[in-house]
C-alpha cells in the first residue's frame, strides 16, 4: 500500500447523513456562542458551567444535563460546550480554553491538566477512580458484513481497508490500536509477535481522521470497509438511522473514559460530577450505547444495538488498560511522539502527521 494512501492529509469526511447530524449536531469542538443554547435550565442564568470533552459522549451528556436540571442542584444551570478530539481538547484547556468539567477519552489527557496545575492530583481517588463512562472497542462494517469480518485476524487480510482515528490527536485511536495488540497477546503472541500483527493490521489503514467522530463520518461517507470504533459510537450511529453493522470481537479492550472537575471550577461542577454516578444518569449513558460504570442500573432498551433488549454482550476475554501497565506506562511506550512503538510503526508505513 503506498504512502500517499495512508496520509492523514487530504482525507476530508463527506457530508454525514441527516439523521446523524440531527442527533449529534454541535460536535465541532467550538464552544457554543450562546450559553443557553444547550442549557439544562429555564429562565435567567444563575450558573453557567463549561464542559470540554471528546466528541463521542455529547448526546449522553446533553440528556443527563436535562435530567440534572430537574434537581435542586441543577435547576437553572446553563452550559457552554466544546467537543472534539480528546487530545486536542486537553491541550486546548491547558492553553487556556475555559472549562469547569472535562470528559476525555483517556486518563492521560486529564494527567496533562494535573501537570498544568488545573486539576487536583487526587482527581481519580474516589470510589469510581474518575471513570464516568465505559465501552469496548468494536469493529464496524458495511451493512450485511459483506467481507465476513468477525475477528481481529480478518483485519490483517490483504485488501481490507480500515478507518481508525489518528493516535496523535484521538484517544479513540489509542484504545483501538491497543485492542489489536491485546488480540495478538490473547492468541499467544509475545510482544514482538503482537507488534508484527499490529503492523499487519495498520498496513490496511486507509484513513486516519482527527477524532473518533470524524472517523465515523468518513466511514459513513464511503471510506473503507471497516471502522475501528467505540461500541457506543456504532450503536448511536445506527440509532440515528445510519447504515452500518458492528461486531464485538471475542477478545477486545475495555474503554474507560475519565471525567474531572477543574480546581477553579464553579462549585456546581462538583454536584454535576456526583450526579453522573446516579442510576438515572448512567441509564442515559446506556441509552446512547455506553456501558454503565456502577451496579444497579436498569438498562433501558438501546436502539441501534445488535440486540436492543440485551445490548451489552460480555466478551469472552476483556483486556483493560491495566494489562498494559496503565496509561502512565502505555502512553509513552506506545504513543510517544518520537519513540512510541505505534508511532514508529505508522511512520514506517508512510503516515504523514
Amino acid at each position: 500500500m503506498n504512502a500517499g494512501k495512508l496520509s492523514t492529509r487530504g482525507w476530508v469526511a463527506g457530508s454525514v447523513a441527516a439523521g446523524l447530524v440531527a442527533v449529534l449536531a454541535g460536535c465541532s469542538g467550538a464552544a457554543d456562542a450562546d450559553p443557553a443554547a444547550s442549557g439544562s435550565g429555564e429562565g435567567d442564568t444563575e450558573t453557567t458551567l463549561s464542559v470540554v470533552g471528546y466528541a463521542v459522549p455529547q448526546a449522553a451528556n446533553d440528556a443527563i444535563q436535562a435530567l440534572w436540571a430537574q434537581t435542586p442542584e441543577g435547576e437553572g444551570v446553563q452550559w457552554v460546550e466544546s467537543y472534539g478530539a480528546s487530545g486536542d481538547q486537553s491541550r486546548a484547556v491547558e492553553a487556556g480554553l475555559e472549562a469547569d468539567y472535562v470528559h476525555f477519552s483517556l486518563e492521560s489527557d486529564v494527567t496533562r491538566l494535573v501537570d498544568a496545575g488545573l486539576v487536583d492530583p487526587e482527581w481519580n481517588q474516589d470510589e469510581h477512580k474518575g471513570i464516568v463512562s465505559s465501552s469496548v472497542v468494536a469493529i464496524a462494517v458495511r451493512p450485511g458484513n459483506p467481507l465476513g469480518i468477525d475477528s481481529w485476524e480478518d483485519l490483517a487480510e490483504p485488501g481490507v481497508e480500515i478507518v481508525t482515528p489518528n493516535p496523535t490527536s484521538s484517544g479513540s485511536a489509542r484504545w483501538n490500536i491497543l485492542a489489536v495488540w491485546a488480540a495478538a497477546l490473547a492468541d499467544g503472541a509475545n510482544d514482538k509477535g503482537a507488534e508484527a500483527f499490529t503492523k499487519d493490521v495498520l498496513a490496511n489503514v486507509v484513513s486516519l481522521p482527527a477524532s473518533g467522530r470524524d472517523a465515523t463520518s468518513a466511514f459513513l461517507a464511503g471510506t473503507g470497509d471497516v471502522l475501528l470504533s467505540y461500541e457506543n459510537e456504532t450503536i448511536l450511529a445506527r440509532a440515528s438511522g445510519e447504515e452500518l453493522d458492528y461486531v464485538v470481537p471475542d477478545v477486545t479492550l475495555r474503554i474507560d473514559n475519565p471525567g474531572a472537575v477543574l480546581t477553579d471550577a464553579d462549585p456546581a461542577a462538583r454536584d454535576w460530577y456526583q450526579f453522573l454516578f446516579t442510576p438515572e444518569a448512567q441509564a442515559e449513558f446506556a441509552r446512547t450505547g455506553f456501558r454503565p460504570v456502577i451496579d444497579g442500573v436498569e438498562i433501558p432498551e438501546v436502539p441501534g444495538a445488535n440486540d436492543p433488549a440485551d445490548p451489552f454482550p460480555t466478551p469472552k476475554e476483556l483486556y483493560t488498560i491495566d494489562d498494559f501497565g496503565g496509561w502512565e506506562v502505555a502512553a509513552p511506550q506506545f504513543f510517544d511522539e518520537e519513540d512510541g512503538t505505534i508511532t514508529q510503526l505508522l511512520t514506517s508505513l508512510g503516515v504523514e502527521e
